[in-house]
């Protein structure tokens, strides 16, 4: 008997009845070859989520082939038929699999993406973030926040226009913070691409409920949102042109957490990354699964329309922390966080 009928046999309607023995993608993943060329994940990783379904479940085609089935569309962007096609099974049942693992994986999101739970932890991120900006006037820093652009089929008509972003291909947009690591700690999907960052940050949970970062703590951003204390801590760097040395030192230390971003946001380069990928991403950090991006972070956007909103909320704190970088010692690394991640 098989390796995959051995697996099997003990349900009640036994799968190796059922299944092409000769699928060469599940040959290689059941006698333990390498899972990255078909999945685009480690073995280390296509376990943790394993571990995180419904594998007591006896109907269907069990878990474990429903999750391989899922992460090969991922991986490869392929159409239905061509994921029937590879493994043998119809293109209906190919449906129905993505769609009810989808389902499953986001119902697991909470336990994978979710806010520092312990001051421990928020102490860590801070420390981390400090070191990665290489000061410690950064040592408040609670997240770095941004937004990316998932490629979608627009809808027909009219509407669809409204999912055309600024490089004129339609989108969704996803706003995430990440910690100091690159895990997502929060996430916000559903905005249509020709939205602004800055729009779909004030009509999020994160911002509407600001119940994080705790007082005293902000959240990194890019020149695209505004400079804001209340109700969201978020400290962007001053914008072009930058007058004097104090503020051009100033965002020089702020960039430095795009690096960190760039890889949170690329690292995988997973087909249409929306919530069960942002979920998948935290599985393969905590199994060491990282690949570096081989892309470079975009200039910041320069918003145009929160000046008056910055002037009267994080202006003054920024400067603040601006003063700070000119004056307090810079932090010596003792850990390379880009060099964890992978990224030269």
């Amino acid at each position: 008997m098989s390796v995959m009928s051995c697996i099997y046999f003990h349900q009640t309607r036994p799968l190796y009845c059922r299944i092409n023995l000769s699928v060469p993608v599940l040959d290689r993943f059941f006698n333990n070859e390498d899972t990255r060329p078909d999945f685009r994940l480690s073995r280390e990783s296509v376990t943790a989520l394993l571990n995180l379904l419904d594998q007591e479940r006896r109907h269907g085609w069990g878990a474990p082939i429903e999750a391989l089935v899922f992460l090969f569309w991922l991986a490869s962007g392929a159409a239905y038929r061509v994921v029937s096609r590879v493994f043998a099974i119809p293109r209906a049942t190919v449906h129905r699999i993505v769609h009810r693992v989808t389902e499953v994986v986001v119902a697991t999101r909470h336990q994978v993406i979710h806010l520092p739970r312990t001051p421990e932890d928020l102490d860590a991120m801070s420390n981390g973030f400090a070191q990665l900006a290489g000061h410690r006037a950064f040592v408040k820093a609670a997240g770095a926040i941004d937004c990316c652009h998932v490629r979608i089929k627009p809808p027909s008509g009219p509407d669809g226009q409204c999912y055309r972003n600024r490089k004129l291909f339609p989108s969704i947009i996803l706003q995430a913070v990440c910690d100091h690591q690159g895990r997502f700690v929060d996430t916000h999907v559903g905005w249509p691409g020709s939205v602004h960052d800055s729009r779909v940050l004030r009509h999020s949970p994160l911002y509407r409920q600001a119940r994080y970062p705790p007082p005293g703590h902000f959240i990194l951003a890019d020149g695209g949102y505004p400079c804001l204390q209340h109700p969201l801590p978020l400290i962007t760097p001053y914008k072009r042109p930058v007058h004097g040395a104090g503020a051009q030192r100033f965002n020089a230390h702020h960039s430095r957490f795009r690096v960190i971003f760039l890889e949170a946001l690329e690292v995988h380069h997973i087909f249409v990354p929306h919530v069960s990928c942002a979920v998948l991403h935290n599985i393969c950090f905590g199994a060491g699964d990282i690949v570096a991006p081989d892309e470079e972070p975009e200039d910041d956007a320069q918003d145009e329309g929160e000046t008056g909103v910055e002037a009267v909320s994080g202006a003054h704190w920024r400067d603040q922390l601006s003063a700070e970088v000119s004056a307090l010692e810079e932090v010596p690394p003792d850990h390379d966080y880009c060099q964890q991640a992978s990224i030269p």
